[in-house]
């Protein structure tokens, strides 16, 4: 049979409709392997961990079927319950796939300590980022008469005078004892000063 009969022939034609139902079934056993593997449409929405324990992290992830990691703990969040979550990734509504790890942070149990500046002899503007850099705030501020205005001249904490180094809580008011700029004179100091400076002169007879 020559080849222009042979591909007008019935068996060509059977030939080749066989060939496409093959290719059409591998296509479509393929794609659906695919769809398995990279379990397209089957999204998990990442529920909001915050303020959970990770014991009840764990059982919410556990359901839809998502794992966790504690990355670490975190300073002490008054706003946040004592040891539980404080932020995680991914972010709650962010989708993931079945058996995707969400990294959470831990709150604190409380909070740790720090030590003090020391800010003496700093002017207010200065002492207050050294007292935020170590996690730290300013709480009441009072005046006394001294030379050097708005200088730090005590540090106190609950009425009791504070020394630098000393350790206190983090997320503490330190409050500052300033100079007001004015220089007081004890006028008695000044006329015993003046008696004492006074020379009494002998007297000569003649």
């Amino acid at each position: 049979m020559g080849l222009r009969k042979y591909l007008t022939s019935k068996v060509f034609f059977a030939q080749m409709l066989v060939a496409l139902g093959v290719i059409a079934v591998v296509s479509y056993v393929f794609f659906h392997w695919i769809t398995y593997i990279t379990r397209h449409g089957q999204e998990i929405v990442v529920p909001d961990l915050s303020k959970l324990s990770a014991e009840q992290a764990e059982e919410k992830l556990d359901e839809m079927k998502l794992d966790y990691i504690i990355l670490d703990t975190v300073d002490f969040r008054p706003e946040f319950p004592k040891l539980t979550i404080v932020d995680q990734e991914p972010k709650a509504g962010s989708k993931v796939k079945e058996g995707r790890k969400i990294y959470i942070k831990i709150n604190a149990e409380k909070f740790t300590m720090v030590s003090l500046p020391d800010l003496v002899e700093k002017t207010y503007r200065q002492a207050v980022p050294t007292l935020e850099a170590v996690g730290l705030k300013a709480g009441e501020i009072t005046y006394k008469p001294y030379l050097g205005k708005d200088m730090v001249l005590e540090m106190r904490m609950n009425g009791r005078k504070l020394k630098a180094g000393e350790k206190v809580l983090k997320s503490s008011k330190i409050d500052l004892v300033l100079g007001d700029g004015k220089v007081v004179f004890d006028e008695t100091e000044l006329d015993s000063t003046a008696v004492d400076s006074t020379e009494i002169l002998p007297v000569h007879e003649q």
